[in-house]
C-alpha cells in the first residue's frame, strides 16, 4: 500500500463513577425509563435529533465569505497564547495547527466575531533562513479562530520548524516532522503515548519532560481535557497567584464551554512545549465529551436530542482544537477519526475510535461479572464499518509492525485471582467477541507483530496478548503497551492497593505502575523497546522523571521480556 493516510466515510482502569443503568430488555421497541427523566437506552428520536442539530447548532460548514476581515494590526495583545502544533505526518505532507486567543479565558478568545489572516512559514532551520514553504491561512470566528494549514510538497523523513504570523505578532517556533517514503526500510522509530490528563488533579509535568525527549511522533489515545469543573485555584494545582474564572467551575455542556476548556488546557506551558517539539496523532476516549459515554447513549438519562447536541458541540470543538486535517471535521454529531498512517515499511498505525460506534457498556457499566450480556456475539466496540477497515488495511499491509494506538484496556483484566473475578464492561472485556474478531482478523492477515497502544486507566501497564486469555499456556499473538495517565488520578503510587491482587490474576500482565507519566516506544527491525517513564507527584510542579521499567518484544517472537 502507499504510505498515505487513508479515509473513508463513516459506515479504564479506575472504576467508573457513573451512575448505575437498568439492564437492556431483550427488544429494541420498549425500554424502562429512568424515574427523572428518559432511560439511557431509549431508541434515539433520529428526525428530531437532527432536527435540532440543524436547528440550535446554527454553525455554518465553513468560515462565511461575509464575515468582515479584522485588520490583525489593531490586535494589541499577544494572539498565540494557546501555543502552535503540528499533526498527523505524511510522507510529503505535515498539518500545522494554532488558535488565535488574545484573551483565552473569555468567550470568544477577545476577538470581534471577524476573519483574520495568519501567514505562515515552515523552514529547514530553526533560525528561519531556509525557507521551504510559505503561506497563509484565515482564521474564522466560526471555528474559535484555529488556523490550520496542510502543508503538501514536503521532503519524507525529515524534520521541519515552523511558525505563524498575524499583524506584528509572531508565534512560538514548532518542530515538526515528515513521515519516512512508502516502501523505505527505514531502521527505527521512536514514538511516545501519553493519555489522559485532567488538568484539576495535577500539573501537567509529565509533558515537560516529553517535550525534551528524542521522538519521531506522538500518540495522545484520549481525554485529552475533562469536562468536570474546576475550580478557581485549579483543583489539585492549588493555585496561590491566580484565580481561574467562575465559568470553569462547573461542567462542560456547550460549545463555548468546550472551547473555553480548550483555552484553559492549551494554556498550559507544559502541554505547549509539548505540542511545540513533536508533531502529534490524536484519538479520543470519553473525558473529551462525557464520562464512559457509549455512541449515542449518554451517560445519564437526558433526551437524545440534548445528547446529540452536546456530542456534535464536543466533537466540534475537539477538531478545532487539533491538528488533524479537514477530512476529520465533523458534521454535527459525526466526526471520522479512525484513520492510517505508515512509517516506512517499519510501521502502519491504525488510530481507532472506540467510543462513537460502541455498543452500550452491558450490564450498566461498572466492574461486573462476565455473563451472556456482555458476551453477546452481536455486540461491538469498533462498530463493524470500522473493523472491517482495520482488518483490510491489516491485509493490504507490508509493515514490520502493525501498531493499534487506541483508548480503553485491550487485555483481559480480571479484578481478583478467584473464579468469582469480575471485569471492566467500559474496556475490550465488556465486548469480548469484539476483540476475538479483532484478534482473528490480525491472523488470518498474517499479522506477525501486532503492538496495541492504550490509555484510560491512569496506570501504566505491560501485556502479552493470548489467543485465549483463560488459558494462560496459550500462544501470545501480540503485546500491548497501557500508558499511565499525565496528571489524571493525582500523585498515584507505584504499587496501587489491587496490585497485588491484579498481579496474580493476570499472568499475562508483566508490568504494573500506578504513577503518572507517559511511554516511550523504539521500533526497529528486529525488536520494540518499551520505556515506562514516570513522575513522583504532579500535584506540584517540577518533578524529575524516570524510567520505572523497560521491556522488549522481538520481531516475530510476540511475549515481552525484561529489558
Amino acid at each position: 500500500m502507499t504510505a498515505a493516510q487513508t479515509f473513508m466515510t463513516p459506515g479504564q482502569g479506575v472504576p467508573s463513577d457513573r451512575r448505575p443503568r437498568s439492564a437492556e430488555l431483550p427488544t429494541t421497541t420498549a425500554r424502562l425509563p429512568r424515574p427523572g427523566g428518559l432511560g439511557r437506552r431509549r431508541l434515539l428520536t433520529g428526525a428530531g435529533a437532527v432536527a435540532a442539530l440543524a436547528f440550535t447548532m446554527n454553525l455554518p460548514a465553513a468560515g462565511t465569505a461575509s464575515a468582515a476581515e479584522l485588520d490583525a494590526r489593531r490586535i494589541t495583545e499577544d494572539p498565540f497564547t494557546l501555543g502552535v502544533a503540528s499533526g498527523d505526518p505524511l510522507p510529503d505532507s505535515v498539518l500545522l495547527w494554532t488558535r488565535l486567543a488574545p484573551r483565552p479565558y473569555e468567550p470568544g478568545g477577545g476577538l470581534p466575531a471577524s476573519r483574520v489572516e495568519v501567514r505562515w512559514e515552515l523552514a529547514h532551520d530553526e533560525g528561519f533562513r531556509r525557507i521551504a514553504r510559505r503561506g497563509s491561512a484565515t482564521a474564522h470566528a466560526e471555528f474559535a479562530h484555529s488556523v490550520r494549514a496542510d502543508v503538501q510538497g514536503l521532503a519524507s523523513g525529515r524534520a521541519y520548524y515552523y511558525r505563524f504570523r498575524t499583524g506584528s505578532w509572531t508565534s512560538p517556533t514548532g518542530r515538526t516532522r515528515t513521515a519516512p517514503a512508502a516502501g523505505t526500510r527505514n531502521s527505527s522509530l521512536t514514538l511516545a503515548a501519553v493519555s489522559c490528563q485532567a488538568y484539576h488533579d495535577g500539573y501537567f509535568t509529565a509533558h515537560r519532560h516529553l517535550a525534551a525527549e528524542d521522538v519521531d511522533v506522538v500518540f495522545h489515545l484520549g481525554d485529552y481535557l475533562y469536562e468536570y469543573a474546576v475550580t478557581a485555584t485549579g483543583g489539585a494545582r492549588n493555585y496561590t497567584d491566580r484565580r481561574l474564572p467562575a465559568h470553569y467551575n462547573r461542567e462542560t455542556m456547550t460549545l463555548e464551554d468546550y472551547r473555553l476548556r480548550y483555552a484553559l488546557y492549551k494554556s498550559d506551558p507544559d502541554l505547549r512545549a509539548a505540542h511545540a517539539a513533536h508533531p502529534f496523532v490524536v484519538t479520543w476516549d470519553d473525558h473529551e465529551t462525557e464520562n464512559n459515554y457509549a455512541g449515542e447513549i449518554p451517560e445519564n438519562g437526558v433526551p437524545p436530542e440534548e445528547f446529540l447536541l452536546r456530542r456534535a458541540s464536543a466533537y466540534r470543538a475537539y477538531w478545532e482544537n487539533q491538528p488533524l486535517r479537514t477530512p476529520q471535521r465533523p458534521t454535527g454529531p459525526d466526526m471520522r477519526l479512525y484513520r492510517r498512517l505508515t512509517f516506512g515499511r517499519l510501521a502502519q498505525f491504525d488510530i481507532l475510535d472506540t467510543r462513537q460506534y460502541r455498543s452500550d457498556q452491558a450490564y450498566g457499566d461498572g466492574w461486573r461479572v462476565p455473563g451472556p450480556e456482555s458476551e453477546d456475539p452481536a455486540r461491538t466496540m469498533t462498530g463493524a464499518a470500522q473493523e472491517r477497515w482495520l482488518i483490510d488495511g491489516w491485509r493490504a499491509s507490508d509493515a514490520t509492525w502493525n501498531v493499534v494506538p487506541q483508548q480503553v484496556t485491550f487485555a483481559q483484566r480480571r479484578d481478583v485471582p478467584t473464579a468469582a473475578y469480575k471485569l471492566s464492561m467500559d474496556a475490550w472485556d465488556g465486548y469480548p467477541a469484539s476483540r476475538q474478531r479483532v484478534l482473528d482478523g490480525a491472523e488470518s492477515a498474517g499479522v506477525a507483530n501486532l503492538m496495541v497502544l492504550t490509555g484510560d486507566v491512569h496506570v501504566a501497564h505491560a501485556f502479552d496478548l493470548k489467543k485465549d486469555f483463560d488459558d494462560p499456556a496459550s500462544r501470545t499473538v501480540g503485546t500491548e503497551i497501557v500508558t499511565t495517565s499525565v496528571s489524571s488520578g493525582k500523585d498515584g503510587t507505584e504499587r496501587p492497593a489491587n496490585w497485588e491482587n491484579r498481579t496474580r490474576a493476570n499472568p499475562h500482565m508483566k508490568f504494573y505502575d500506578g504513577r503518572r507519566g507517559y511511554a516511550l516506544v523504539t521500533l526497529t527491525e528486529t525488536a520494540a523497546r518499551a520505556d515506562f517513564r514516570t513522575v513522583p507527584a504532579v500535584t506540584t510542579p517540577g518533578a524529575p522523571v524516570s524510567t520505572a521499567a523497560s521491556f522488549v518484544t522481538e520481531a516475530g517472537n510476540p511475549g515481552l521480556s525484561p529489558a
